[in-house]
């Protein structure tokens, strides 16, 4: 057992909250565990110029943590946004774009806004489960304005955390397991089980190639339970993970 309890293979709780703004066509409040994360989906009728030519659709991702989201007072980003947040946004933006149809899309731009309210560990992992919810509710919405016919999407997108812990693999790590994890990675994967990004770094002793294949077994796996967790809020169930 774990210091939270949970067993090694084991998410955190998961809750899915849809409609949790008015606002935007989209909006998911995402908790895993600890870790809170608002994710809004906007529709913009137009995109970047340098897409304009190709006549399809663009999607990009914003990502930031809020000021009192941790322990200390994190400063906002007004001015220059940082290399973490950067890298961030860029792989939720990357890991959505996987899963959608530009062409279908049309000439417009999906914003999706990643904000941290709770970190716990796994900000980016909650971040794109979450995003992708919120991006189904913003398509239907379109889809009822008449500002696209087919399918959008051409799958489902997850992303969860595993690492090695005092020799343990571990799933979904909070903070605290990964603040002493010797590995940790984030993997995320589409519903047809391809990758679109499997970061694993060693923090203290290198890993070899069989660690590598048991995290990203043990990472799909929890990303399959996540695909269900998924499903269950789009269809308006009120299913919690773990």
């Amino acid at each position: 057992m774990r210091h939270n309890g949970r067993h090694a293979g084991e998410l955190r709780k998961v809750e899915i909250l849809r409609g949790f703004t008015e606002s935007a066509p989209g909006s998911v409040l995402i908790r895993t565990g600890g870790t809170h994360v608002l994710c809004t989906a906007t529709i913009d009728e137009a995109v970047p110029p340098w897409r304009e030519p190709s006549g399809k659709g663009w999607i990009t991702a914003e990502y930031d943590m809020l000021p009192g989201s941790t322990g200390s007072r994190r400063a906002r980003n007004r001015m220059r946004v940082d290399g973490r947040t950067q890298e961030i946004q860029r792989l939720i933006g990357r890991s959505l774009r996987a899963v959608t149809d530009m062409a279908q899309l049309g000439p417009r731009t999906i914003y999706l806004d990643c904000d941290v309210l709770q970190a716990d560990g796994g900000t980016r992992t909650a971040a794109i489960t979450g995003a992708y919810v919120a991006l189904c509710d913003a398509l239907r919405v379109g889809r009822e304005r008449n500002l696209w016919g087919g399918d959008v999407l051409t799958g489902a997108v997850a992303a969860v955390s595993v690492g090695l812990v005092a020799g343990e693999l571990l799933l979904d790590l909070d903070y605290q397991e990964d603040s002493n994890a010797s590995v940790d990675c984030n993997l995320v994967m589409t519903s047809d089980e391809h990758w679109v990004e499997v970061q694993a770094t060693a923090e203290q002793t290198p890993y070899g190639s069989a660690d590598l294949a048991a995290m990203m077994e043990l990472g799909r796996r929890g990303i399959v339970e996540l695909f269900g967790l998924q499903r269950a809020a789009s269809n308006g169930e009120q299913r919690e993970g773990a």
